[in-house]
């Protein structure tokens, strides 16, 4: 009988050759071998992209090609968040950057604004950050100039609806009053109002923030003016779009912003906690989160204690299953699934060394110790070669990645000038990780680790973790939650 195809016989008859042939399969092992080995290619050269830097009256303006798709992204990076204003004004800073997408417009009913959106397919967000807004349009190339006048209108000319302002203020509320659902959250809210007291880090939504006199449609204005305006403000482009076709359209945008009627305060520099403790809130649960953190003075900065506080962080607990920590905690004793450190360096302030995990109420007070454990070890002796080349070959290999897309290029690059940080700052971050020694990591965390003095914070059922028990990490508090 005939086979179905011939290309049966050609994939089986080589096997069948090679397999009763072992003289055979060596010989051409070897020769295919040879043939790789003695294959050779160009150097490959790592050419980084860079965004062109442009300025319309006094407003600086990035901007990076990309013809690969007709499709253009504009970004906006205004100077200004809730962490630059009185808690009288956190909720409407807070509830700006969503009254400005779903607010409306002086011209257009929010309902309109949704329509327009969604017949010229443009893709709209807005976010908040303590001491910045943004926010960013995605248009096809040829819907540029509809996409940057509705833009511009909900950028310079929101509506503030009383009633979308109410709508909103409602689902804030609801979610204060859930936030003791969630233990992770709880825990992670309450150890910022523990470490960072009454600072814009350490707030939380509470229902005062939404008493009638403190959202109102006139303080919307208010902070807006504030924010929203020329001097305040970075823009960046991608895309589809040369800078000839994007000046007269980006002029146009910038014109529409009024002049900043006040110079924004500088963000106000927290008194982090200090002298250490153990608080508690009592909760039965099956799994118990902790935080724990100390203050800490590295610094985000061109500096080698930052180099090798970032690299010995990783190798510490935040570089996943390479690290100490989540090797003793999960592996090791198997106290728990996940585990990290965490090591902050803002830009102007003091940051917070520490650690987080959760675990069954049993199994809390071992943890704890086992991370203790693990930390003493980074004073106690420097880590080893292979941890340290592991960590930097990670970053370096994944280098590449940076420069993925054109908006990751050019949002980081609005970051940095947003931040005083140099333009080239990924290239010195390359360089600076790859002078770290085993050395220089000890010392980074002999000056700047002291677990005896760390805040430790707890979400779980205390009687079934030891009351007692956790005196042996100092003075126990249990915290009321509001």
């Amino acid at each position: 009988m005939r086979p179905a195809t011939g290309a049966t016989l050609l994939l089986v008859l080589p096997f069948a050759l090679l397999a009763s042939s072992p003289a055979l399969v060596s010989a051409q092992a070897v020769t295919g071998r040879t043939v790789i080995e003695a294959l050779e290619f160009e150097p490959l050269v790592f050419e980084q992209p860079s965004a062109d830097r442009h300025e319309v009256d006094g407003i600086e303006i990035l901007l990076l090609e990309d013809h690969t798709l007709p499709l253009v992204s504009v970004y906006a990076y205004f100077r200004g968040g809730y962490g630059l204003f009185a808690r009288e004004d956190y909720a409407v800073a807070m509830g700006l950057p969503s009254m400005l997408r779903y607010g409306g417009t002086t011209r257009l009913e929010a309902e309109v604004v949704d329509e327009t959106l969604e017949y010229f397919a443009i893709q709209a967000s807005f976010g908040s950050a303590g001491s910045s807004i943004t926010s960013t349009i995605n248009s096809l190339a040829e819907h540029l100039g509809s996409a940057l006048d509705l833009w511009g209108d909900m950028l310079t000319s929101p509506r503030f609806d009383e009633a979308e302002i109410d709508a909103w203020k409602g689902q804030q509320l609801e979610s204060v009053l859930r936030r003791t659902d969630d233990p992770a959250r709880l825990a992670f809210s309450e150890f910022n109002r523990l470490m960072y007291g009454d600072h814009p880090i350490g707030w939380e939504f509470e229902s005062e923030d939404f008493a009638p006199d403190r959202v109102t449609r006139e303080r919307f204005l208010d902070v807006h003016s504030r924010i929203v305006c020329r001097e305040n403000l970075v823009l960046g482009v991608t895309g589809d779009v040369s800078w000839s076709e994007a000046e007269p359209l980006m002029r146009a945008l910038t014109d529409r912003l009024a002049p900043c009627a006040t110079t924004l305060p500088e963000a106000p520099i927290p008194d982090v906690r200090r002298g250490g403790g153990v608080f508690v809130i009592d909760r039965e649960l099956e799994q118990a989160v902790i935080v724990m953190a100390h203050a800490t003075d590295v610094r985000l900065s061109d500096d080698a204690a930052f180099y090798s506080a970032t690299i010995g962080n990783s190798i510490l607990g935040a570089g996943g299953f390479s690290s100490r920590i989540l090797a003793r905690v999960r592996t090791e004793e198997g106290y728990a699934y996940s585990a990290s450190s965490v090591w902050t360096m803002p830009r102007r302030h003091e940051g917070i060394l520490g650690a987080i995990t959760r675990t069954r109420p049993e199994s809390a007070i071992p943890a704890i110790e086992v991370i203790l454990e693990s930390m003493a070890e980074m004073k106690e002796a420097p880590p080893t070669e292979e941890e340290l080349s592991t960590t930097v070959d990670q970053i370096v290999n994944g280098f590449v990645f940076n420069f993925g897309t054109a908006s990751q290029i050019v949002s980081r690059s609005m970051f940095y000038l947003a931040q005083d940080l140099p333009d080239d700052w990924l290239e010195r971050y390359l360089r600076g990780v790859q002078s770290v020694t085993p050395a220089s990591i000890q010392r980074a965390f002999l000056e700047n680790l002291n677990p005896d003095e760390m805040t430790i914070l707890i979400v779980g059922d205390v009687d079934r973790i030891g009351r007692e028990a956790l005196a042996a990490f100092g003075p126990v508090s249990e915290l009321e939650v509001r």
